[in-house]
């Protein structure tokens, strides 16, 4: 099997899940309830999101769920918000929260281009706070695509932002690697005909992405050697 391109998942995938939204949790949930902690912890429980131990739950709605979701999750704790304010601030927040690369990443994205590698990201995040994520780690100008669930593709597990991806770089399907952290993203690469990576700086572990999965990785640093022999499915290398 021949990769000619490659379509990162973003968060827990370029950057390390925790690192970066836990921050943005804690930072989000002091803003909206203006330091309220006991209205703080309501709203943590209602995204799954621990304020005393500055955790996600397993089963967060924001590990793989877009902002308009997160978003929905929120609205009968703040009636006195519209969607679409919530959504903005919570895109405020996302675009200023700190960002903890998984492997120094214009090195490696530069290797992959030299490699003839057509790039790109497909995030369940808004485009913008995406955009603004790959501008500050200076990366953004190594993609080809970067599409949000808001770009107009539609959202992770389906396979929109995939399909456009491949038409965008003129590269069949089946020679694109989904690389995600999360069942959402490999269960739309596989809609896509596409082969599937799964890496373990997210909350999922090689358990939970294997079923999906034809290669598990530690992180992404390890997927120019993977691209360099024929996996069988389901192989791991966590």
């Amino acid at each position: 099997m021949t990769i000619a391109a490659i379509l990162f998942d973003k968060d827990g995938t370029l950057f390390h899940f925790g690192a970066t939204w836990e921050a943005w949790a804690s930072a989000f949930l002091n803003r909206v309830t203006g330091g309220d902690s006991g209205q703080a912890a309501r709203l943590g429980n209602a995204i799954g999101f621990d304020v005393v131990t500055g955790r996600f739950h397993p089963d967060s709605i924001v590990i793989a769920g877009t902002p308009a979701e997160v978003a929905e999750a929120l609205a009968v704790h703040l009636p006195h918000m519209s969607r679409h304010e919530v959504i903005a601030m919570l895109n405020q927040e996302a675009e200023t929260a700190p960002q903890a690369e998984a492997v120094p990443l214009r090195p490696y994205l530069d290797g992959l281009r030299a490699r003839g590698m057509r790039l790109g990201v497909a995030t369940n995040d808004g485009e913008t706070p995406a955009l603004a994520h790959l501008n500050t780690a200076g990366v953004a100008g190594c993609f080809d695509f970067v599409a949000g669930f808001d770009s107009g593709f539609g959202a992770k597990p389906d396979p929109g932002q995939l399909i456009a991806f491949a038409r965008a770089v003129g590269v069949p399907a089946e020679q694109v690697a989904m690389v995600g952290d999360s069942t959402h993203d490999l269960i739309a690469g596989r809609s896509a005909g596409m082969t599937t990576v799964g890496v373990l700086t997210g909350m999922a572990d090689a358990n939970e992405l294997g079923p999906y999965a034809d290669v598990v990785l530690p992180d992404i640093g390890h997927l120019p050697v993977w691209l360099g022999h024929e996996p069988t499915r389901n192989e791991s290398d966590a």
